[in-house]
């Protein structure tokens, strides 16, 4: 197994963006460090036991202290991994193999892993029976895992069962991906209305504030965001009983087309100013 050598320049490639694929352990070190020399061969031992499930790159801090800075390394060895971009786990010292094993164990994927991204293989490839089943699989293993979740619920709203979307969503950590998805399912819930019989009521009465958030969140499901959001804005300013409803309504179309979108931001001015 080669074990690269890398410094600033290099680090943005050879780990950041390649823990996107494989966990990346980086060995902070020194030549002239009696404990890193202990430590250095018995990483490349257990590194090269797992070769192509991980990568293992050294980084001398005399000649990169940056980098030691960056990311906090005070004494050496100091040993980090990296996944998706980021530090996941870390230790410092000349820990004895079976430690390091442990430890580079906790790293690698597990059966579920792979669950997961063979279903989002099948998501990629439109087999969606097939990756509807690998996260149902999942989450009978683990009922909360984020991953399977998020992406069955993801599924579940595409084709109109929101009731259960909302429910699975339920029984996740509050991440704002969570909370995306739960307003997508609110409003796809709303796909079915009548917007003729809708519109007819309002054309009737005005001020038939239910018609109004009903015909918001069912344009919302259609995707013609800034009608819903008229509507709505238009029953938040009248205030009454209906009120809460619209507010809550306009926060799912937010959540859906995410804080930087130039609607988001029109809107939650005009919604802030109706409230306050």
């Amino acid at each position: 197994m080669v074990v690269k050598d890398i410094d600033q320049q290099a680090f943005g490639l050879e780990v950041l963006q390649r823990s996107h694929e494989v966990p990346v352990v980086v060995d902070f070190w020194a030549a002239w460090c009696g404990p890193c020399r202990v430590l250095g061969p018995v990483l490349e031992k257990v590194a090269a036991e797992n070769q192509g499930a991980l990568d293992l790159v050294k980084v001398d801090v005399d000649r990169n202290p940056a980098l030691a800075s960056q990311f906090g390394v005070q004494g050496i060895p100091t040993v980090l991994a990296f996944k998706d971009g980021r530090p996941v786990a870390r230790f410092t010292g000349a820990v004895p193999e079976s430690e390091v094993r442990r430890w580079i164990s906790g790293l690698l994927p597990t059966e579920i892993d792979h669950w997961v991204e063979q279903a989002r293989d099948a998501v990629l490839e439109g087999n969606e029976p097939r990756a509807e089943a690998l996260f149902r699989r999942v989450l009978d293993d683990v009922p909360d895992h984020p991953e399977a979740g998020t992406g069955l619920a993801a599924l579940l709203i595409a084709r109109g069962d929101t009731a259960e979307a909302l429910i699975l969503l339920g029984k996740l950590a509050r991440t704002s991906e969570v909370e995306r998805l739960e307003a997508a399912a609110r409003l796809a819930a709303a796909q079915g209305g009548d917007l003729h019989a809708l519109e007819a009521r309002l054309a009737a009465d005005p001020d038939d504030h239910e018609a109004r958030i009903q015909l918001g969140r069912a344009l919302a499901a259609r995707h013609e965001y800034e009608p819903a959001l008229d509507h709505l804005l238009t029953v938040v300013r009248a205030g009454g009983d209906e009120r809460e409803a619209a507010r809550q309504a306009m926060v799912d179309v937010f959540g859906v087309l995410g804080i930087a979108h130039p609607l988001t931001l029109t809107y939650r001015r005009a919604l802030a100013n109706a409230l306050y």
